[in-house]
């Protein structure tokens, strides 16, 4: 099984994803930007653009990661990443149901101006990301056209990590 933690930056996914670790026996966390971490150390470098989601080879690794991982390890995975295209959820969904794989989606939700609070006070990437700030509005797009019906939806604005994780984890158990 794979819990996938869905929602912009600054939503908590990182946090909460480690928490619901320690809640769920057997799990674990993969981290779905390292495979684009590993497509951007790719020298000459792949076709530019603003986000590695947007290389075709991304998503079907995902897939493939998780699913190699799955087998070889079995329990299951808590996946952080952040997808607010719509017609990319579908390709990863698509292809880990292809493998019998059961997916909870969840979207950690949280108004704007809390995320803009917290994308200010970051201390891991550094206050006032652009990078982050630059997905607030796509976000709330996705969160209206698509995403939040595709999902169960935890909102954080004002519940801690571990409360979030807490609710996760009995939802996955439930």
């Amino acid at each position: 099984m794979i819990v996938w933690l869905n929602g912009t930056h600054g939503a908590g996914k990182t946090t909460t994803a480690a928490r619901v670790q320690r809640l769920l026996p057997d799990s674990r966390v993969l981290d779905a930007e390292k495979v684009g971490e590993t497509l951007m150390d790719i020298t000459p470098g792949l076709p530019e653009t603003d986000n590695f989601q947007h290389w075709p080879p991304w998503r079907p690794l995902v897939v493939e990661t998780a699913r190699r991982v799955l087998d070889y390890a079995g329990g299951t995975l808590v996946m952080p990443m952040t997808v607010l295209v719509e017609e990319y959820w579908r390709e990863i969904a698509a292809g880990l149901a292809g493998h019998g794989i059961p997916v909870r989606h969840f979207v950690l939700h949280a108004d704007q101006e809390t995320l803009r609070r917290r994308i200010a006070g970051d201390t891991v990437v550094g206050p006032d990301s652009s990078f982050r700030l630059r997905y607030l509005q796509p976000y709330a797009e996705a969160a209206r056209a698509w995403l939040h019906a595709e999902a169960e939806v935890v909102d954080t604005t004002r519940l801690t990590p571990g409360r979030a994780a807490l609710r996760i984890a009995e939802a996955v158990k439930g």
